[in-house]
């Protein structure tokens, strides 16, 4: 496969998020520049905001990794706001790069996008293809039509190229351990601890621990990145980025468990929402691509508690 670095300034939104602090500090960003204002200093809910940073900025690349996000809990309960900032950020930011004629865009989105309760693994093709969970609709809505308006936009001028990674659930440094906006696993992470910490010998797991969710070590989907960069021309215009294998909740709460050392069990609460039975997604056109995911879900899981155990105070 040919590589092909012609974009050397890059713009990167949501720089202070899990992926784009780990963006940031990936050895391999010292071969470009790189571009990652503050939300103070680029609001991306103001369109003439962004369009005039881009104009003054002018990049070569944009990878979009900017946005509201949160766990189940969160998406329930603000669903107007996942919906509305999410839409509103992304068509911002494209429509402005349309505008000023960039020729190159990376959109992160979610594997929140994909039809619910599908019991295969996730073709890129199968988007808008049957309902959305009603848990992240609002944030499957919006990252859907961000996606969209990236293909719209490629059809309509065949100069550009603005392409979409859907990862898999992420995980790993910088990750959000608060319970009532975090992801499941940093969550379990801090259930965990906090059991040891206060010698308790039970931890709550929402439902009966059977869904299964797929999730890669956020240093992964970054290789991922640099990979897609430097071989932009071949990368497909959607693509998942997953490593191929999920595991149930109980699972994942065992792994955490061990990592900590913990003794205890688990105790089933059956009325708090789960979710999606099933969210892996096919990593078909990814392998095609050339690049496979590297990190265990064991090592990822180690690593994390590291990073939470040296800096909990501070994240919590």
């Amino acid at each position: 496969m040919t590589t092909n670095i012609q974009q050397k300034n890059i713009l990167i939104t949501g720089g202070s998020g899990m992926v784009g602090r780990n963006f940031i500090e990936n050895d391999k960003a010292q071969n470009f520049n790189i571009i990652s204002p503050t939300s103070k200093e680029l609001n991306l809910l103001d369109f003439d905001k962004v369009n005039a940073f881009l104009s003054k900025e002018n990049p070569d690349l944009i990878i979009h990794a900017a946005g509201r996000v949160g766990g189940i809990q969160a998406n329930i309960n603000n669903p107007l706001s996942f919906l509305y900032e999410n839409a509103e950020m992304g068509k911002n930011l494209v429509v402005a790069a349309k505008k000023q004629n960039i020729k190159k865009l990376i959109n992160i989105s979610s594997s929140c996008v994909y039809p619910k309760n599908m019991d295969v693994a996730l073709e890129e093709e199968f988007i808008l293809k049957g309902p959305l969970e009603p848990t992240n609709e609002g944030y499957a809505l919006a990252k859907i039509f961000v996606h969209k308006l990236c293909n719209y936009i490629n059809e309509d001028n065949d100069q550009l190229s603005y392409k979409t990674i859907i990862p898999c659930n992420l995980f790993g440094k910088y990750d959000d351990f608060n319970l009532k906006s975090g992801h499941l696993l940093p969550n379990i992470i801090n259930k965990i601890h906090d059991a040891k910490l206060n010698a308790e010998d039970k931890v709550i797991i929402w439902g009966d621990g059977s869904v299964r969710r797929e999730f890669m070590y956020v240093s992964d989907l970054i290789d991922c990145i640099f990979y897609s960069i430097e071989n932009f021309s071949e990368m497909p215009e959607v693509m998942n980025v997953g490593v191929g294998k999920d595991y149930t909740v109980l699972d994942y709460y065992k792994m955490v468990a061990k990592s900590f050392n913990w003794q205890g069990s688990f105790d089933f609460d059956m009325n708090k929402p789960v979710g999606q039975k099933q969210k892996l997604v096919s990593v078909n056109k990814l392998n095609n691509f050339g690049w496979k995911s590297k990190i265990s879900i064991e090592n990822g899981i180690e690593e994390t508690v590291k990073y939470y155990l040296g800096s909990y105070e501070n994240v919590l």
